[in-house]
């Protein structure tokens, strides 16, 4: 599959009726040599904002676990590859804020007040017509596709 097929794989998920988090992460999970299912278990308590409550993006959660996968310590006194990795994800995570105006789902979606229900809401046509969920997934699926093309993202402005 090439990449920007992915983007398209990871939108169709989400229309699915996966979480925003496991359409990420599951439309890149074979490059990491992860089935679908596994990359849907390992990620389906990101989605809606990590486990419903509203707060960082699953879609910008699912760009970050395919991050870990990518670069990531396999020995715990390893922080070269620690720092590399959060260097990863604060790029990913600013480029992401500075395209959408947030990582955090509660302003993504203009919440007044964080839910804190766990039941998700049914997807309709109303429902996939008043979120920018679809859009977040693509979003982040094309900043992890540009990352692998070796996309040089701004500095974070202070």
């Amino acid at each position: 599959m090439e990449l920007e097929e992915r983007i398209e794989k990871a939108v169709a998920l989400f229309m699915e009726g996966y979480n925003c988090s496991q359409s990420v992460v599951a439309a890149f999970a074979d490059m990491y040599g992860f089935t679908r299912e596994q990359a849907l278990h390992m990620s389906a308590s990101f989605g809606a904002g990590i486990g419903r409550m509203r707060m960082t993006c699953g879609a910008a959660c699912g760009m970050f676990l395919l991050a870990g996968l990518e670069k990531c310590a396999l020995e715990g006194k390893d922080r070269e590859a620690k720092a590399a990795n959060y260097a990863l994800v604060q790029q990913l995570a600013a480029e992401f804020e500075r395209r959408n105006g947030s990582i955090i789902c509660a302003e993504l979606l203009q919440l007044r007040k964080a839910e804190r229900n766990a039941m998700p809401e049914e997807r309709t046509p109303q429902y996939y017509a008043k979120r920018p969920c679809a859009r977040m997934v693509e979003a982040a699926a094309r900043l992890w596709v540009e990352h692998l093309k070796g996309t040089e993202f701004p500095p974070k402005q202070a």
